[in-house]
This record gives structure tokens, C-alpha cells and sequence, in this order.
């Protein structure tokens, strides 16, 4: 049977996509990246505050891991639903998730005020975030890829990855000029909270913004010969994993491989360096964030 042809889509749709996409994109690695300096700078004292300085910042750093741990996972159940229920309404999920989970985490009680209960909550909201970031990134790249032509469809959806670093300057910037307007005493007491409950106001110009993107002509052709197929065989693929992993598995470990060396080296830079420039270096929080900022 000859694959499903799709019109292409007109130039200022894509770019209104692409739009979507990057700001999207941009919203949820601000999420992501805003727990990351957070931790480093306050979270062990005030969910670890009865620990050893050094063990609370360690602990304060194993509650950022959980969100790495449970990417994979959201990656795979965003993946699989996906190509089931179509990009748009994953994506739109996905945003919710990360958006409520930060503006969650900026609501929580202390352990000043609830005790062992305040670093659980705050693990099970990095939890949320890893999972809802999981479904984003690979997400928000197919749909962009998918309404792309196929001569620059690199090119387009080379843009939803520069949401990464545009969160990362955005999270490091509103915590720096936090650190800058208010006193030690105010951003630890209550100014810590601001950039998580902001993310609230930025969810809503996202989903604003993400409902107005419509699905991706090649996932309605792929989903119509789904259905023909379906009701030629009786039968559909259940588990589309199963196949990438049977299949393309070298492709698998090869993208694994490449991003781990990457990523050990950006998280290193822009959350543990924290850390070390204002415990051993002696640099006040401000200078150390501005440091990343321009880095």
C-alpha cells in the first residue's frame, strides 16, 4: 500500500509551531532547571536543616536526581500515548504537569513546619517533574519535525532545543535579580518561593499558546493508515517501544551514550558549581548565579 501523501504546511503555520514549541519548551526547562539552582543555594537549608551542611546539600542534590531518574519513564509512557492519542494533547498534559508540580513546590511547608514530611513532598513533586519533562522534550522536537518540510525539517526542529538554555538563563536570571533586590534573610524565608509560583503565570501563556497549534499532517496520515490497517488485519501494534527496541536498538544506546557525556558536564557548570562558589570560593549567591548567567 503507498504511504499517505500530506500537504505541507504553509510557512506562517510552521512558524507559528515552531513558536509553540520553543516557548513551551522554554517554560518546562525553566521549571526543570529553577529546582536545580534552588537546590543548590537553599533547599538543604530548609528541608535538610538538621543534617551536616555538606550531607543536607547532598541530600538537597539526590531529590534533584529523582527528576532525572523518572524522565526516561515519562519519555516512554508520553511516547506511547503519543503515537496513540496524538502529539498536541501529550504536550498540553505534560505542561500541566511540570507547571503544577513547580508551583506546587513553591507553596510547600518547611521542614521547620511539617518535619521529614516537607523532603518527601518535595521529592515527590521532582518526581512529577522528571516525568513530565520526559514527555516534553522529544515531544515538542516531533511535532515541530513533523510540520517541517522535508528539505529544513532539521533546521525547524533544531529550534524547540534552544528552549533548554533560553529556561536556563530565564530561571537563573529571575533567581538573580531575587538575590539582588532582597536580604539573605527575606530570599531564604519567603523570596526563594517567587520563581516557582511565576511559573504559574507562564503555564497559562503556554497552554494559551500550545492550543492554538493543531496536529501534525504526518502523525493523521500515520494515524488513518493505522486505522486501514486495523481493519484489514484486525490487529494493531500495541507496543510501538517494543518495536524501536527490537529494531533500533543500536540507534538507542548511541543517543544514550552521547547525551550522557553532554549532560554531566552541563549540570556540573551550571548546578554544582553553585554550590562550590558560594560554600568554598566565598562568592555571594548573586555573583555566583550571574557567573552562569553569562556563561
Amino acid at each position: 500500500m503507498a504511504a499517505a501523501r500530506t500537504a505541507p504546511t504553509p510557512p506562517g503555520s510552521l512558524k507559528r509551531i515552531v513558536a509553540a514549541s520553543l516557548i513551551g519548551t522554554t517554560i518546562e526547562w525553566y521549571d526543570f532547571f529553577l529546582y536545580g539552582s534552588a537546590a543548590a543555594l537553599v533547599f538543604n537549608k530548609l528541608f535538610f536543616p538538621e543534617s551536616d551542611p555538606l550531607v543536607g546539600t547532598l541530600l538537597s542534590f539526590l531529590t534533584y536526581a529523582v527528576g532525572f531518574a523518572a524522565r526516561p519513564l515519562g519519555a516512554l509512557v508520553f511516547g506511547h500515548y503519543g503515537d496513540r492519542l496524538g502529539r498536541k494533547k501529550l504536550l498540553v498534559l505534560s505542561l500541566l504537569l511540570m507547571g503544577g508540580a513547580t508551583f506546587a513546590i513553591g507553596l510547600l511547608p518547611t521542614h521547620a513546619t511539617v518535619g521529614s514530611a516537607a523532603p518527601l513532598l518535595l521529592t515527590a513533586l521532582r518526581l512529577v517533574q522528571g516525568f513530565a519533562l520526559g514527555g516534553e522534550w522529544g515531544g515538542a522536537v516531533l511535532l515541530v519535525s513533523e510540520h517541517g518540510d522535508a528539505k529544513r525539517r532539521g533546521f525547524w526542529a533544531s529550534w524547540p532545543q534552544t528552549g533548554a538554555p533560553a529556561g536556563q538563563l530565564l530561571a537563573t536570571g529571575v533567581l538573580s535579580a531575587l538575590t539582588a533586590l532582597l536580604s539573605e534573610s527575606a530570599f531564604v524565608s519567603w523570596g526563594w518561593r517567587v520563581p516557582f509560583l511565576l511559573s504559574g503565570v507562564l503555564v497559562i501563556v503556554g497552554l494559551w499558546i500550545r492550543l492554538s497549534v493543531d496536529e501534525s499532517p504526518v502523525f493523521k496520515a500515520a494515524l488513518a493508515a493505522a486505522e486501514e490497517r486495523k481493519a484489514a488485519a484486525g490487529a494493531v501494534e500495541k507496543m510501538p517501544l517494543v518495536a524501536v527496541v527490537r529494531h533500533h536498538w543500536r540507534d538507542v544506546l548511541i543517543a544514550m551514550g552521547a547525551r550522557m557525556a553532554e549532560n554531566i558536564s552541563y549540570y556540573v557548570i551550571t548546578a554544582f558549581i553553585l554550590v562550590y562558589a558560594t560554600t568554598q570560593v566565598g562568592l555571594s549567591k548573586q555573583t555566583a548565579l550571574n557567573t552562569v548567567l553569562i556563561g
